[in-house]
């Protein structure tokens, strides 16, 4: 699908190339906000646009609060015509356990309102921190022609407050996609780290706000984001790039016969992980011979649970942490179920992936998946952390293959229809495009033209 017209001064814009500043934090493919923005930098590359990605050595999100998790030593790179720059993440000397504490006594502060703005953003950038970026930004001179800076994952602010205050003083247009996890209905658990109140001033301040579903845009503007700067862009996948799968070849070099339930991304309490174990072990305890697949980085509490099992119960799993597209594809290729009960997915791209090979799905009734999974039309929702609901789920998914079929259909259409990278890209595209028009009209940006 090419990308539709350009309305308005955005169409003066549109041939000249210019130079796109991308600031996400864990640029990895594993990752589905990387996945996002690797879509966006690539294509953007291709029309003949510079694009320059700022990101950390992270590997994995517990780098982040943690040491001694895997990092990347690559420092400069150049990726599909988008150069990454990676800085080294830097933290208070302590226990992984401050960085909780800190950021559950800034939700705390954060209750007395927008006054505790500038204190909560000074505790944002103690730990983690990345002194190296904010000293590029300040000197770096291939950064004078940049024409747009966006950054995304509100939750890991400290990457974001430096870059949003480096651009407000250069008047280049800041656009975001927060990734807003909202959690469970009517519990602010999850998305009160989120929504702090120097998060939500700092989405106020932005010139555009990108999110994912109309659950999340609803959900900001509810908060005071204006509602003319926020729009829906969502994900997507090429379901060309998914497909290729080989579930004979993934089930013979593991040893699985019978039924598979498949879950990827991060192996969490807060992704569902744990709830879909032990969901396959209410299972397994009736008797039923269920092949669980995990692919994906595991966190250190899921590796804790896991290892307590018996050992009967692991020898009915198949934790295979990263793996390469190539095993992904033939994994999704072999499953039989798509179980990811997740309550911190703004989108959840994995969803599509599985819908790619007509897989049923299954997902909680949280964050902005019930915008994605249309219950019992194209997958199936349950309370996020009922894990009788979801191995209910799983069984009539196991054993009803009619209706598993019908589900899976249904979503390979929904992705056909909304959900590709093609569609989304031309969704950001012109809400770039839109900025940097209005931005040229206020005069603001007098560098771009």
């Amino acid at each position: 699908m090419p990308p539709r017209p350009l309305t308005g001064a955005a169409c003066l814009l549109a041939p000249q190339p210019m130079h796109f500043l991308h600031i996400n934090q864990l640029y990895t493919r594993a990752s589905g906000a990387s996945r996002y923005f690797i879509e966006i930098g690539e294509r953007l590359a291709k029309e003949g646009h510079r694009v320059t990605v700022l990101s950390t050595d992270a590997l994995d999100l517990e780098h982040f609060w943690a040491p001694g998790k895997a990092t990347l030593a690559e420092r400069e790179a150049e990726y599909g015509g988008v150069r990454v720059l990676r800085f080294p993440v830097r933290r208070l000397p302590g226990p992984a356990l401050l960085y909780p504490i800190l950021r559950r006594l800034m939700v705390e502060i954060g209750r007395l309102g927008r006054p505790t703005v500038p204190l909560l953003r000074r505790m944002a950038t103690l730990t983690p921190r990345l002194p190296d970026l904010e000293r590029y930004l300040a000197s770096a001179p291939e950064l004078a022609d940049v024409a747009l800076v966006h950054t995304t994952n509100i939750t890991l602010d400290f990457a974001i407050l430096p870059v949003a205050r480096w651009a407000r003083q250069r008047g280049v247009p800041h656009l975001c996609t927060p990734f807003v996890h909202l959690g469970e209905p009517n519990n602010r658990q999850i998305v009160r780290y989120y929504s702090m109140p120097h998060q939500l001033d700092l989405l106020r301040a932005s010139d555009g706000v990108a999110t994912m579903t109309g659950l999340e845009r609803d959900f900001l503007v509810r908060q005071g984001v204006a509602a003319e700067r926020v729009r829906v862009v969502g994900a997507g996948v090429d379901p060309a790039e998914v497909a290729g799968g080989d579930g004979a070849r993934f089930r013979a070099a593991h040893a699985i016969k019978g039924p598979m339930v498949l879950s990827l991304g991060a192996a969490a309490f807060d992704k569902g992980t744990l709830h879909v174990l032990e969901a396959l072990r209410r299972l397994w305890a009736t008797g039923q011979e269920i092949t669980w697949v995990q692919c994906g980085p595991l966190l250190s509490h899921f590796e804790d649970h896991y290892r307590g099992l018996p050992a009967d119960e692991r020898a009915r799993t198949r934790v295979l942490g990263y793996v390469s597209d190539a095993v992904r594809r033939d994994a999704l290729a072999a499953a039989d179920v798509y179980a990811q009960p997740s309550r911190t997915d703004s989108f959840g791209i994995a969803y599509l992936e599985a819908w790619c090979y007509q897989v049923p799905v299954i997902g909680a009734r949280a964050g902005g998946v019930p915008a994605v999974i249309d219950d019992g039309i194209n997958g199936l929702l349950v309370p996020f952390g009922d894990t009788a609901a979801l191995a209910e789920a799983i069984a009539r998914l196991i054993h009803d293959r009619a209706t598993a079929r019908a589900l899976g259909a249904a979503g390979q259409a929904k992705v056909l229809r909304t959900y590709t990278w093609d569609a989304a890209y031309t969704r950001a595209r012109q809400f770039y495009f839109d900025l940097l028009g209005q931005c040229l009209h206020k005069g603001a940006c007098s560098h771009v033209g």
